[in-house]
């Protein structure tokens, strides 16, 4: 198969595929973030319906104890973001990490439909459990541990995603980035029409779950049907005629033995590969090597991730979502106030970062040199 034969993304299929892949793998968290306001209202109603006393009979005077006082009745809801941020991020983070590691042993279909179903059913029971009522404690707990699965999952979904845009060009990424960026818009926009629409908070949250679940399938579906694309197949049996299997581009892995890190006792062997002395065992130091390599190569730009996340997830949405308005008052602004200037604002720019990324890229210090000497 030769460069001459290259198929056309004919009607821009495999990249609306992709933009559909980045809105299914955020859409449902956003949903479920979107959903906030449901779950501590049902925390603090399930928490006073428990403590609300019972009848007192006629024949028995009541009693002159206080009842409990009111922080400790709304202590779940006033926990409830730290905790799910809590929640939400350390498993984003640990799975991201996993992740570099589970690409090897399982393979990337796997990984990318496994995922899929198994936050398909974690929406499924959360909309089902809309209807069924349960006490605060073990109503927290049960959220908490959605919230661990459906991060956990995202994790392992995002990056076998962005692994399976490698196999294509660069220019296939933007779509992911793209969509998952107005995921975040669409269920801020939807937020902001169940608050116009008067709706119940939990007739909102069941329409949130329930939508979930239906972009969950269609993403299924579009990730099924991408293999029958020309285009898609073209560039996967690249993959399958080069040397390695990895799912990161192999021009991240730098040439120049020095900038290669050599377990100890590793260097006699790489220093006979580089004679053309073959090891007896260099095919797993090579697979030992790569990730490695790899991290040394992007530790700049991926530092710069690491902090920026820190800080916005930080603040987003558990410290955000607490902001009040000084000027509201009773208007009708108080209720859009947290829609409005916490979530649609931070998705509209969030989105728009995302989508710059088809539009302008970062320049090597190697590419600016070569465009100043052009210019001269």
């Amino acid at each position: 198969m030769t460069t001459s034969h290259q198929p056309q993304d004919r009607y821009k299929a495999v990249w609306l595929i992709f933009f559909m892949l980045g809105l299914g793998t955020l859409l449902p968290w956003n949903f479920f973030m979107t959903a906030t306001a449901y779950f501590t209202n049902r925390l603090d109603m399930s928490q006073n319906a428990s403590l609300v006393p019972a009848e007192p009979s006629k024949d028995i005077q009541p009693s002159a104890s206080p009842s409990a006082p009111l922080p400790e009745r709304n202590y779940l809801r006033a926990i409830f973001n730290n905790v799910m941020t809590l929640c939400a991020m350390l498993p984003l983070l640990l799975f991201t990490c996993l992740n570099s590691f589970l690409h090897q042993r399982i393979p990337q279909s796997v990984r990318i439909l496994g995922s899929l179903v198994a936050i398909l059913l974690v929406f499924l029971v959360t909309a089902i459990l809309v209807k069924v009522p349960l006490d605060a404690p073990p109503f927290f707990v049960i959220t908490m541990v959605k919230i661990m699965l459906i991060n956990s999952f995202g994790a392992i979904l995002q990056g076998s995603l962005f692994g399976l845009a490698g196999l294509l060009p660069a220019s296939y990424t933007a779509p992911i980035m793209s969509g998952q960026g107005l995921a975040g818009f669409f269920a801020s926009v939807a937020m902001i029409c169940a608050i116009a629409s008067g709706s119940e908070l939990s007739e909102s949250a069941f329409g949130y779950f329930i939508t979930a679940c239906g972009v969950i399938i269609l993403t299924i579906a579009c990730y099924l049907g991408l293999p029958r694309l020309e285009f898609y197949r073209y560039y996967q049996q690249l993959k399958l005629e080069g040397p390695g299997e990895q799912e990161t581009k192999l021009d991240l892995i730098s040439k120049d033995p020095s900038t290669t890190c050599h377990p100890p006792g590793e260097e006699s062997k790489a220093g006979q590969e580089e004679a053309g002395v073959s090891a007896p065992n260099s095919q797993p130091a090579k697979e030992s090597h790569s990730v490695c390599t790899i991290l040394k190569n992007i530790l700049v730009p991926a530092l710069s991730v690491c902090f920026v996340f820190t800080i916005t997830i930080g603040m987003f949405p558990a410290v955000a979502a607490e902001v009040k308005s000084s000027i509201a008052g009773t208007s009708a602004w108080r209720d859009y106030f947290i829609p409005v200037s916490c979530f649609l604002t931070f998705n509209i720019f969030d989105w728009l970062g995302r989508s710059l990324t088809a539009f302008t890229m970062w320049k090597t210090e190697a590419e600016k040199f070569k465009g100043w000497k052009n210019s001269l």
